[in-house]
């Protein structure tokens, strides 16, 4: 007689978690909901962990695979066609799981068809099993209306006919898994989280989230490629690069050399270069501006173009908002057409040619109205009440994992909807989304200081480069 089909499928992977996946695995076996299957699979371990997960061969629960060397997805699609469950659900060998949530979340779940794939809040943990933090995510059934924060790649329990239906992990990443699987999951069924923390994730050394120029890294292959997978259109967008005579050092930052090249001349060379970018205006009321983009820049890029904005709209506490519809208003734009504008700030010289993409694809993928690029920031702030320092922002109730969701614009680069902005009469407008950007990215030039540093930095660059080649 054949087996019964279990209710969920659990995997865990493995990675030399010797010191830790005991606990991994006893985290499942002592669920209150016994209707499941367990896979552990390790990935070529070389340290204590297969004398450990021996222990387990004999578990009637329990199927063991031993691989070398897959990585994360080939080995998520590997538990995708062994697996049996009507759920299925990835549980990292460092962390571990709450009693009953495999009931909680396999219970969402069955009370609706509908429901794809749903996530828990969770806690963190040190090396040591020490508590450090709680992560709580907003409520999906009345807070949440922009899906562009995805759930936890492990510990997200999926309906598994669903992904199968997706066609399972694209094999192409090596990790944000997560990230790839929301993308897919929320354009075509509904997700939910559940309020309640049911997992433990552990921080230390080791963890792949903390490489973070790798993440973002592939958060930008994952978005790029979707789009052109689906040949999905992106709007019509235009850049506006409004540039003032910025003094700094005596000198005017546009024109201030950075590794040879000219502040203005790189940012150019950036926007131009991406893809998912029409038009591109460079505007100014500055004489010197107009003659260095006449003899330097002028037909660097069939899609740059120059527009002399009235003195008056270049003072500096004058809104932008003027200079933009003074641009709109221009008959090269109304030619071209925009069904977006984007706004990219000459202060920041890192940003590159992916980052302006990936604005425009992420806006599209998540249905923004507008976006602006960021970076978490976790400190306290505080202002002065008359009697002395208060934190503001409530921030004084968090722990500071949670304090990660508040974030600080850098990085110079804000994008909205052509119709959003011409309604509200601002860039920021609507449901408003974000990319974040890199440590390096969001470094902006505002005095001597920095502007130093980035001429080190980008000294650093070519040195590197010379090496290489």
């Amino acid at each position: 007689m054949a087996a019964k089909t279990p209710l969920v499928s659990v995997y865990i992977t493995n990675y030399n978690y010797g010191k830790y996946i005991r606990q991994s695995v006893e985290s499942v076996l002592n669920q209150t909901m016994q209707d499941f299957e367990l896979f552990i699979i390790d990935d070529g371990s070389t340290d204590s962990s297969r004398k450990i997960i021996e222990e387990y061969a004999m578990h009637p629960q329990i199927s063991i695979i031993y691989q070398r060397n897959k990585g994360l997805n080939i080995t998520n699609n590997i538990a995708l066609r062994v697996s049996r469950g009507k759920y299925i659900m990835r549980l990292d060998a460092d962390d571990f799981l709450e009693p009953n949530a495999l009931e909680i979340m396999s219970s969402k779940l069955e009370a609706n068809p509908e429901l794809g794939l749903v996530f828990p809040d969770y806690f963190l943990i040190d090396s040591v099993n020490t508590l450090i933090g709680e992560v709580q995510r907003l409520n999906f059934s009345n807070e949440v209306s922009l899906l562009d924060q995805p759930a936890h790649g492990a510990c997200t329990m999926i309906r598994r006919d669903f992904l199968v239906a997706l066609g399972g992990y694209d094999e192409d990443y090596t990790c944000q898994d997560g990230y790839e699987l929301w993308i897919k999951f929320i354009s075509h069924y509904k997700v939910e989280n559940i309020n309640k923390p049911l997992f433990y994730y552990r921080q230390h050394g080791n963890n792949l989230t903390s490489n973070e120029s790798r993440i973002l890294d592939t958060r930008f292959r994952i978005k790029e490629n979707f789009i052109n997978k689906n040949k999905i259109p992106t709007p019509k967008t235009l850049t506006i690069i409004p540039v003032r005579n910025t003094m700094i050092r005596g000198k005017n930052l546009p024109l201030e050399e950075l590794a040879g090249e000219t502040v203005l001349k790189r940012l150019v060379k950036t926007v131009t270069a991406a893809g998912k970018v029409g038009l591109v205006v460079i505007t100014s009321a500055d004489k010197e501006i107009r003659e260095y983009y006449e003899g330097h820049l002028d037909g660097l890029s069939d899609k740059l173009h120059f527009v002399e904005r009235p003195e008056e709209y270049a003072r500096m506490n004058e809104s932008l908002n003027k200079t933009i519809d003074f641009v709109l208003d221009q008959d090269i734009v109304k030619a071209f057409g925009p069904e977006a504008v984007m706004t990219v700030a000459i202060e920041y010289p890192f940003i590159t040619h992916e980052v302006i993409d990936d604005a425009v694809n992420t806006l599209t993928i998540f249905g923004a109205d507008s976006l602006l690029s960021v970076r978490p920031d976790n400190n306290m702030y505080y202002q002065h009440d008359g009697s002395g320092l208060k934190p503001i922002l409530g921030q004084e109730k968090y722990t500071k994992l949670e304090r990660e969701a508040i974030y600080k614009g850098v990085g110079g680069i804000v994008l909205s909807r052509l119709d959003g902005y011409r309604k509200h009469g601002k860039m920021l407008q609507g449901k408003i989304g974000h990319i974040v950007v890199d440590s390096k990215k969001s470094i902006g030039i505002f005095s001597d200081f920095e502007l130093q540093l980035s001429q080190l930095l980008m000294q650093s660059e070519q040195e590197k480069e010379a090496v290489v080649s």
